[in-house]
């Protein structure tokens, strides 16, 4: 799927506390070779589900349209209640591009979705989000607004002519409001209370519109109206962050819910700490949060460093750290577990397969180099010594950010430890990828050679993989090259205690750097573009020389120390 167009899709059916009706409905989805179901997520006391699912564009379609038209026959609406508003079986149906699709795309073929779903199904649909048919449709609360029970009059009116199908209620099925938007986070923060006045209070604080304004600034003042006699609103704290206050019976506690719309106007660790700004406000505490759905690596990733931030420690850990701060630091895991390979996004995704070395332990990666199989060889192991001596620098970065007497010069050693885990992961990447090089070399000679065109065909992927086999060692060079930067600062100003392990890590360096020339220069020999060649080799021989001096300078101050 690596050059196609991915969607997201991500259906909210009402129906949160019977699974096998749920069940029914995502075996309809699974039943589409080739979506992948990444979650499902239902709630007892909304008495909602969100089912998140990925694919290609027309099997997203065909997967929706089945979970749509399975929902309509399971679940009836005339006897729904729950703590969400809600208006259909399923409720809303958004998609959003992933990758290599655009926005104009994606909602056009959410109207496709919709067109299929009105006409077969007769289901009134709206448009709404990027696919909205009209300004006054793009927000999803004001054509929510009425619910379910409020269908059999806003349908009779012209103003709310469904976009797809029948202006006719459907008792069973409700309406359906399907979309394209941008990804959305769905987002519970947590509080001691049980009153949902007091959290309306903080999600009135927090959410971008805020709350009306009124004269002297209490609950029961007059409303202040412009001169059209619009109420005036005094904003919230968060730009793109929706918010209200409800209280959760399963969990005994009343909570602020919120859609963030646009991660990049309101990051989630910024939307959950101006939650406990206004929760301190007025006497209460935060005491968690829960994602509903999936989230974004990055998001996970930008919430460790606030918080490590916010420590003044080191923000140069590893991406499984950084995670688990995350997760502490905003109690996620304090209504369940929180799984981070079930809940992000990317590791869903995520193709094991690819990266076979990287999943293995220590002992089996020894053992698989010791086969009788020639991969992985000399060019993964120099990566992977590259990344060892890149990991020792990084160590002592953090070290050094941690020290003690060094307080005042955190974010300095910090900034050194980010650079070296940047390099460290790349290099990492590159362990399987110099297997993936040669295993793209026997693949190109095994094709056919027949015809002369077959012939033809199989010499340019036999060069193409060759030059492949090239770039990949050569990467390794350059990567491990740039890590003395990091190595040798550390040897000069890091903590004196860790001196050796820069050492050690400048000696993996320079043989990760000359065992990777040594790929280089073997693939070398069988490529015909003999200026590529001749220019790789020349810059190889310098970096070999820059290596061997760069190596003897930490080396010189490593034993001036000791």
């Amino acid at each position: 799927m690596n050059n196609q167009p991915l969607i997201e899709c991500v259906p909210n059916f009402s129906e949160g506390r019977d699974m096998s009706i749920v069940k029914q409905i995502t075996d309809a989805i699974e039943s589409v070779e080739g979506i992948k179901l990444l979650d499902v997520d239902p709630g007892k006391a909304t008495n909602r589900t969100v089912v998140t699912f990925v694919g290609t564009p027309d099997l997203v379609i065909q997967a929706a349209f089945l979970a749509i038209k399975k929902a309509s026959e399971v679940i009836d609406m005339s006897k729904h209640q729950g703590e969400h508003p809600r208006m259909g079986a399923t409720d809303v149906c958004p998609l959003i591009p992933i990758a290599n699709i655009s926005m104009e795309e994606v909602a056009k073929y959410a109207h496709k979705l919709g067109e299929m779903v009105g006409q077969e199904l007769d289901i009134p649909i709206y448009m709404y989000e990027s696919a909205a048919t009209r300004p006054e449709r793009k927000n999803l609360a004001t054509v929510r607004a009425g619910e379910y029970e409020g269908l059999p009059e806003k349908l009779k009116q012209a103003a709310w002519k469904p976009d797809y199908g029948t202006a006719q209620f459907n008792p069973q099925a409700g309406a359906t409001a399907i979309g394209a938007r941008d990804f959305l986070i769905a987002y519970n923060v947590n509080l001691n209370t049980t009153s949902v006045r007091r959290a309306n209070s903080v999600a009135f604080d927090i959410r971008e519109k805020g709350r009306i304004k009124r004269e002297g600034g209490i609950i029961n003042g007059k409303i202040i109206t412009d001169e059209n006699g619009e109420p005036l609103r005094e904003a919230g704290a968060c730009k793109s962050v929706k918010a209200i206050g409800w209280f959760i019976e399963e969990y005994g506690v009343a909570q602020i819910s919120m859609n963030l719309t646009n991660i990049k106007d309101t990051p989630l660790h910024i939307a959950f700490a101006e939650t406990e700004k206004s929760a301190i406000r007025r006497g209460l505490r935060v005491t968690g949060s829960e994602l509903v759905g999936l989230v974004p690596l990055q998001v996970m990733l930008d919430a460790g460093q606030y918080f490590l931030k916010k420590q003044r420690r080191s923000v140069g850990v590893s991406e499984a750290e950084l995670i688990k701060i995350a997760i502490k630091s905003l109690g996620l895991d304090e209504l369940g577990s929180f799984d981070p390979q079930k809940k992000i996004i990317e590791y869903q995704l995520k193709d094991a397969t690819s990266t076979p070395l990287l999943n293995t332990n220590l002992q089996d990666f020894a053992d698989e180099t010791a086969s009788e199989s020639p991969a992985p060889g000399g060019g993964s192991i120099s990566a992977y010594v590259g990344a060892l001596g890149i990991s020792l620098a990084t160590m002592v970065a953090n070290l050094s950010a941690h020290r003690r007497v060094w307080d005042a010069r955190w974010e300095e050693f910090s900034t050194w430890a980010e650079k070296g885990q940047e390099l460290k992961d790349a290099l990492l990447r590159l362990v399987d990828e110099d297997t993936h090089s040669f295993n793209a070399i026997l693949e190109a000679i095994r094709l056919p050679k027949g015809t002369e065109g077959e012939k033809k065909a199989r010499h340019a992927a036999i060069q193409a993989a060759t030059k492949y086999a090239i770039e990949v060692p050569f990467r390794v060079m350059e990567i491990s090259l740039q890590s003395f930067d990091i190595i040798k600062a550390m040897a000069e100003k890091g903590n004196p205690n860790s001196v050796t392990d820069a050492g050690v890590g400048a000696l993996c360096a320079r043989a990760a750097i000359h065992g990777a020339f040594l790929n280089v220069k073997i693939n070398a020999g069988d490529l015909e573009d003999k200026k590529f060649v001749k220019d790789t080799l020349a810059k190889g021989e310098k970096m070999i020389q820059l290596a061997d001096t760069l190596e003897k300078e930490v080396m010189d101050m490593v034993n001036g120390k000791l």
